[in-house]
């Protein structure tokens, strides 16, 4: 059954908004309404699949109200009861963001979500694009993918670049880092069509914690994720070279459907939840200015040097030394003597790149001299900054398979599996370890 307002759909069953208001509900569900406590089960959530199998993450209303009393504590002034949200959401309801954190926040201040049936990925995009030209949105959240896909559409299209800015407060982006190229590419185009920059924040948490910490202050620095939500504890623990994050408080699952044994797994001594992540202050003799995302920490790898590499920050940086040209990225390089890289292109700066025609096959534009020459000089440039081993990439090929959503290489969030792809595509890894490289893989 669908329920309608003013736009009713056809060939389906149908109740009106209206006449649902006027149903006499009985006792029976006043009396189940009241039986509703905190820590009544609101749904299942599962897991993504990005660091494991995915699990039922138990939900209960505790946790979802408190996420959001945790933001509304951090309001510097009272909202606008004339000036209600307004979004565009691509990202599924089956997960914590678009599903608990933006549907119940929208639900707290009454606001309006248009669905957006377009994806940040190759070929689906083109509906967001559309659907941003009658939509301007107050606030508009992504994947930091989906903003690399937009800064390009907007350099090429004023009438895009006047919608999408013409009521937009704030940007915000999860599920992985943005970089710090696309942070400035997006601050131009604000400039250009405002005359001021553009608020940019991020909430850091998982479906076991719903959001953790948050960016409630306004910074030109992208990578931070902020701090604590009140009412939130937060630890950070000496895992090898890095400091992996756990949290206690009120926004926390109490465990897995059905499965004690991960719910025990997942929780330290203290209570703390384990995220598997790293994160580091920004300055350590200042904590307010804020943690710093320093990725997964079963992520990193060592090289047969025996040295450490960070494999998010490493990505970021590589992401921004290539720009345009690189789309997305995984770090390849565990018990090898150097970090290989495996990248997606930006195709339509590949094409402007290569110079090639418009109807020139991908293949042909991947294999471009131009192409090849632009990205081997660009991450020279950022080899001979980086210092160390660590940081240095020898080898890079561009890859012409969109990352897979069947085989796990993205999730339907819209950011990519660095474990996932390698295993699936370590043919690829193999021809970047290669004593004599073939023509594919791009010496730095």
């Amino acid at each position: 059954m669908e329920i309608v307002t003013v736009l009713p759909a056809p060939d389906l069953e149908q109740t009106s908004y209206e006449a649902l208001l006027q149903t006499n509900v009985g006792p029976a569900v006043a009396a189940r309404l009241e039986a509703i406590t905190h820590d009544t089960i609101g749904k299942y959530l599962f897991t993504s699949g990005s660091t494991g199998m995915p699990k039922g993450v138990i939900q209960t209303q505790r946790m979802m109200c408190a996420v959001i009393a945790g933001q509304e504590a951090l309001r510097a002034e009272e909202p606008d009861p004339n000036d209600p949200p307004q979004g565009l959401e691509w990202m599924p309801w089956n997960h914590i963001s678009a599903g608990n954190i933006g549907f119940n926040g929208n639900l707290n201040a009454g606001g309006t979500v248009y669905l957006d049936a377009g994806k940040p990925i190759p070929g689906m995009f083109n509906e967001t694009i559309r659907n941003l030209y009658e939509v301007s949105p107050i606030v508009f959240g992504s994947a930091p993918i989906a903003f690399a896909m937009l800064a390009d559409a907007m350099e090429k299209d004023d009438r895009l670049r006047a919608s999408f800015f013409a009521k937009l407060k704030y940007m915000g982006y999860g599920g992985a880092t943005l970089s710090q190229d696309i942070s400035d590419r997006l601050q131009a185009l604000a400039v250009a069509e405002t005359g001021m920059r553009m608020g940019f924040t991020t909430m850091y948490g998982a479906t076991e914690t719903q959001g953790v910490t948050v960016v409630s202050w306004l910074t030109d620095r992208v990578g931070l994720i902020g701090l604590p939500l009140p009412g939130l504890t937060l630890k950070l623990v000496p895992n090898g070279q890095k400091l992996e994050v756990r949290v206690k408080g009120a926004t926390v699952t109490p465990g897995y459907l059905n499965r004690p044994d991960l719910t025990k797994e997942a929780f330290d001594e203290e209570g703390f939840y384990k995220l598997g992540d790293a994160a580091k202050f920004v300055d350590e003799s200042d904590p307010n200015q804020g943690l710093v995302f320093d990725g997964r920490v079963t992520e990193d790898f060592k090289l047969t040097s025996g040295t450490w590499v960070s494999v998010g920050t490493l990505r970021t940086d590589v992401l921004a030394a290539a720009s345009p040209l690189l789309q997305d990225a995984v770090i390849a390089g565990q018990d090898k003597a150097y970090v290989g890289v495996l990248a997606w292109p930006n195709v339509a700066a590949a094409r402007q790149i290569s110079g090639l025609p418009a109807e020139a096959p991908l293949g042909a534009v991947r294999a471009s001299a131009k192409v090849r020459a632009f990205l081997k000089e660009h991450i020279a440039a950022h080899n001979k900054a980086a210092g160390g081993s660590s940081g240095r990439v020898g080898r890079a090929i561009l890859m012409a398979e969109p990352p897979s959503i069947d085989g796990n290489e993205i999730t339907d969030k819209g950011y990519v599996n660095q474990r996932a792809t390698l295993e699936r595509r370590v043919a690829l890894v193999e021809k970047l370890y290669a004593a004599a490289p073939d023509d594919e893989v791009i010496v730095i």
